[in-house]
């Protein structure tokens, strides 16, 4: 008797879906430092710069490290419903603009923002298909040393955002991934996102992102 062959049909052309990866972490830990690094890169992605009321600082270029925008024109941007995600932080605002991520997607483009912790637990409730990415000190020592040599905070705020980092540390159940910026090894941690971003094209059902 012949056997019958069952084959699968495999994809073979199935479309490649854009991603929106959202990068946080702690104050202090390397954000930045780490975007600016993956850009110079030239890897090919779709860089979202948030907005933000908090006072620009003497090395921050506008439109380019943040949007920086009265407190007033924020505001009015929450009522027009103009923003992904928004959260008060140390004080300040700061959000992602929608339409900019929005455009993105829509023309296909891997796409990245960085939020604070607040910020990506909004967005998973929104899109929870997301990459979420953590972004993790080497050790709580190495994070007070690079919050006080940055300059910029009293001891009392150091201590506070020491705190706050040892809470946010504990919702890291909410992300996909984590990756530990060692600050003299920037390399690393950008070689690493690259790999969970090279991973996750790979995946056999691809996350579907509709914004």
């Amino acid at each position: 008797m012949k056997k019958s062959a069952h084959r699968s049909q495999l994809p073979i052309n199935r479309p490649i879906r854009p991603l929106l990866i959202v990068l946080s972490g702690p104050s202090g830990v390397g954000k930045d430092a780490v975007l600016a690094r993956m850009k110079e890169s030239g890897y090919p992605l779709e860089y979202i710069v948030t907005l933000t009321t908090r006072p620009r600082r003497p090395s921050e270029r506008n439109s380019i490290d943040y949007h920086f925008i009265s407190a007033d024109k924020f505001q009015e941007m929450i009522k027009n419903n103009e923003l992904l995600e928004w959260a008060n932080v140390y004080g300040n605002w700061y959000g992602v603009p929608k339409e900019e991520v929005k455009r993105a997607l829509d023309k296909g483009q891997d796409t990245m923002v960085k939020v604070d912790i607040q910020g990506a637990a909004s967005i998973k409730k929104i899109l929870p298909q997301a990459i979420f990415i953590f972004l993790m000190p080497p050790s709580m020592e190495e994070l007070r040393l690079r919050l006080k040599q940055r300059h910029t905070e009293s001891p009392a705020n150091l201590d506070l955002r020491l705190k706050t980092a040892e809470a946010e540390i504990k919702q890291l159940y909410l992300f996909d991934y984590v990756v530990v910026n060692r600050w003299d090894k920037i390399d690393l941690a950008v070689s690493d996102i690259r790999a969970i971003i090279t991973a996750e094209k790979s995946r056999v059902t691809p996350r579907q992102i509709a914004l």
